[in-house]
């Protein structure tokens, strides 16, 4: 007879070993149904603004008026946008773009809880139990994904961190529609039983699927972890949205690049992107021998620094709004109309956009074009001051772009030419 060998038994912690896809293994008290509605409540209005916001940056570009404009190449049907940008209010994109990032970063603590909350779901099985689950898990990996692709790169593009492959502006660009697919599939398909549950509750004899069914003992409640996730989102707006106001609340700005520190006293003392230095815009090139290029249908004029203020001044009060959500209060700026130069080059009765190129000589935003409404309007400076004072050069000098509502890229520095026409 073959030797009989002893069965072995395993160890009773081993025994009991669960793994992430059976329920067992996930034991807290705070998950459950009513909690994650809560919180999927918030992104629903949070991440819709932030769509809706991150649109408008889109059309602040005015993607369709000229290819140094945008940076999304091959969009397709996705580039759609309904209406140019106007130039006014002219706190308009300070605004909008504002309201993008600070929600943005205020929103991270919900978006982790809600993870967090219905993370059992995302390994249970079967994978699929039916056509409908099946759509439901879809758009959860799209929804997922997306959001945390948007996220980390929109926080990784504030703090100026450029670590991803590709730019950041086709990235997010493309990354936003993905997200979108996934949003509106997961919303049709859970909203109206999220409403159901914060009006009634969990109907009696229905489980609550995302509630452990074995929990350890509570240490905190669903209010209590609500109010922590509250107090975070409080506490990333305190350490974040001042970077978009002068002042106090811009030095307790402590997470954004633009906030924590002060620039000094000064006329030219407010935040900039980029130094000179950092693009070599050196004295040589902006010195007594700069010439500023005009062109258009009467011609080519070469007019300098001099020369520029001897013409017609004036002055207008605008803010510096950036994509990466910091702005400055307006400031008095001063120097030539871009429609009295639009006349000098040819068209003094209904000026038509303007193509701008900068003393840079490398970067996206060295060249970009102005539709015909930003040169007409009267605060459309080619700025030769500020604050009383020159230009600084880190601010632009020996001359710069301002225009109202614009995104901060579009208002150029170091200007070299402007070639007036259609674009």
């Amino acid at each position: 007879m073959p030797e009989r060998r002893p069965t072995r038994t395993l160890p009773g912690a081993l025994r009991s070993l669960r793994t992430p896809s059976d329920p067992g293994f996930w034991r807290s008290p705070v998950r459950g149904a009513r909690f994650t509605a809560v919180l999927g409540v918030v992104l629903l209005a949070g991440l819709t603004l932030l769509f809706v916001t991150g649109l408008l940056s889109y059309a602040a570009y005015n993607p369709d008026l000229n290819p140094v404009n945008d940076k999304t190449p091959d969009k397709g049907l996705l580039g759609f946008y309904l209406f140019s940008w106007p130039t006014g209010p002219h706190w308009l994109y300070r605004l909008t773009q504002g309201l993008h990032v600070t929600v943005g970063i205020v929103l991270v603590p919900v978006l982790l809880a809600k993870l967090w909350s219905v993370i059992p779901r995302l390994f249970a099985l079967p994978p699929a139990r039916s056509v409908g689950h099946a759509l439901e898990r879809l758009s959860l990996l799209l929804l997922i994904g997306g959001a945390l692709f948007q996220f980390i790169t929109g926080l990784l593009n504030i703090q100026l961190d450029y670590l991803f492959p590709g730019s950041f502006y086709t990235l997010h660009f493309y990354g936003a529609w993905v997200f979108l697919a996934g949003f509106v599939t997961h919303t049709a398909l859970k909203a109206p039983q999220a409403v159901r549950v914060l009006r009634n509750g969990v109907p009696r004899g229905e489980p609550d699927t995302l509630a452990a069914p074995d929990p350890l003992p509570a240490t905190l409640s669903r209010r209590g972890a609500l109010a922590m996730v509250g107090a975070g989102s409080l506490l990333l707006l305190i350490t974040s949205a001042g970077r978009s106001f002068d002042g106090p609340l811009r030095r307790i700005a402590l997470l954004t690049p633009r906030g924590g520190t002060d620039p000094g006293p000064g006329p030219n003392a407010f935040q900039v992107n980029k130094t000179a230095a950092a693009v070599r815009i050196t004295p040589a090139v902006t010195g007594e021998r700069w010439r500023l290029t005009v062109r258009g249908p009467a011609g080519e004029f070469r007019f300098s620094r001099a020369e520029l203020l001897a013409m017609e001044q004036h002055s207008a009060a605008l803010p510096i709004a950036c994509v990466e959500g910091w702005s400055t209060s307006d400031q008095q700026w001063r120097g030539v109309r871009l429609s009295d130069l639009a006349a000098l080059a040819g068209f003094p009765d209904r000026p038509p956009g303007v193509f701008v190129e900068s003393l840079q000589r490398g970067g996206s935003f060295r060249k970009a074009a102005l539709r015909d409404n930003q040169v007409r309007d009267g605060r459309s400076l080619l700025a030769l001051e500020v604050n009383g004072a020159p230009l600084s050069p880190d601010h632009g000098y020996p001359a710069r772009i301002i225009v109202p509502a614009a995104p901060g890229v579009l208002n150029t520095k170091w200007v070299e030419t402007l070639t007036f026409g259609e674009l």
